[in-house]
């Protein structure tokens, strides 16, 4: 998800908070017409450099305007279109995620695009004609090589030390429900016990993933939950190769982030459109350094991603399984903390 203007972010967090009521309020009052597109995104998409690279090219190709209304994160989205619901102006929303479908399914939030998949470069196979992946990324523990040697392979290892790590609430963060995933996947039903042993090494919960990784870098944990390209930003921009990504030897959990249009947009063309343009090269070229994941289509990347192996991957759960298990395995999640 989207390291941008990193060191900036943790300064941010707290005008960003106050800016996402205001700006959803506004939202509702808001009207649309057939030249502008009204895309509801996550604040770090927007201040992460990505819309000041590729918006004004889209603006001159469809000679319209687009208009980004940014919150949180992508599960602050959700609750935003539903609770606007016919009133919404959005007609385009980026930044789900695949652990998020089947919750919007179920509340019939979007409607089918009209992109052909057959260009994705995905590690997965994608299908769906409703959502489509723009990047995609794998959750890790990011670390500074400076501060610990000893670093853990797997949760078990993790457990069994006395690790500070920072992560993010399931309940409002997208990384924090990938975490909560990624420990399903990898442990089943024994996922509660797990979180049990981890309780004495969370140093605390934040709701979202810029303020967990801005008190990582303040030294507040050993590590933090982010991104496998997270250090990617620090090597990159800063020159900087101390702060490195646990790699745990049995799999990590990929987050493919999606971009869907709901039903009540009122420029569905546009919006395809903008969707269309996504998979273009001018685009994709900005996501390895804008969005610090990797692109969904084959274009030249930054040698350090294409030099650097990505993790292996975990078998996804099924969107339909997450969303009806998904207060239950958060129920867990709070009871073991």
């Amino acid at each position: 998800m989207r390291l941008g203007l990193i060191c900036l972010l943790f300064l941010q967090v707290s005008i960003i908070n106050a800016n996402t009521e205001e700006n959803a309020n506004d939202n509702v009052n808001n009207s649309n017409n057939n030249n502008t597109l009204d895309i509801y995104t996550y604040s770090s998409f927007v201040q992460g450099g990505i819309t000041e690279a590729v918006t004004p090219l889209f603006e001159k190709q469809c000679q319209c305007e687009v208009k980004y209304h940014h919150f949180g994160d992508a599960q602050s989205i959700l609750t935003r279109l539903k609770i606007e619901g016919e009133r919404s102006i959005a007609d385009l929303v980026i930044g789900l995620d695949q652990n998020l479908m089947g919750i919007a399914d179920a509340a019939g939030l979007f409607v089918p695009h009209q992109i052909d998949n057959a260009q994705l470069t995905l590690p997965i196979a994608w299908d769906s004609s409703v959502y489509l992946p723009f990047d995609y990324g794998y959750f890790a523990f990011v670390y500074d090589q400076n501060r610990l040697t000893d670093v853990p392979q797997s949760f078990d290892a993790l457990a069994d030390s006395d690790i500070k790590i920072i992560i993010q609430d399931p309940r409002t963060s997208s990384p924090g429900l990938g975490l909560l995933l990624w420990i399903k996947a990898a442990y089943g039903d024994k996922a509660p016990s797990i979180w049990q042993r981890l309780s004495d090494n969370v140093v605390t919960t934040t709701r979202g993933w810029s303020e967990a990784y801005g008190l990582f870098l303040k030294g507040e944990s050993d590590m933090v939950l982010s991104y496998t390209t997270s250090p990617f930003y620090h090597h990159m921009i800063e020159n900087d190769s101390q702060y490195q990504a646990a790699t745990f030897t049995a799999g990590h959990y990929l987050q493919v982030e999606v971009a869907a249009i709901p039903k009540h947009s009122q420029a569905p063309e546009l919006a395809n459109a903008f969707l269309q343009f996504m998979l273009s090269e001018a685009f994709q070229q900005e996501i390895p350094t804008s969005n610090w994941m990797y692109p969904v289509v084959d274009i030249a990347m930054p040698p350090i991603f294409s030099e650097t192996a990505k993790p292996m991957s975990l078998p996804l759960l099924d969107t339909a399984l997450i969303e009806s298990e998904r207060r239950n395995w958060i129920d867990e999640w709070l009871n073991a903390l």
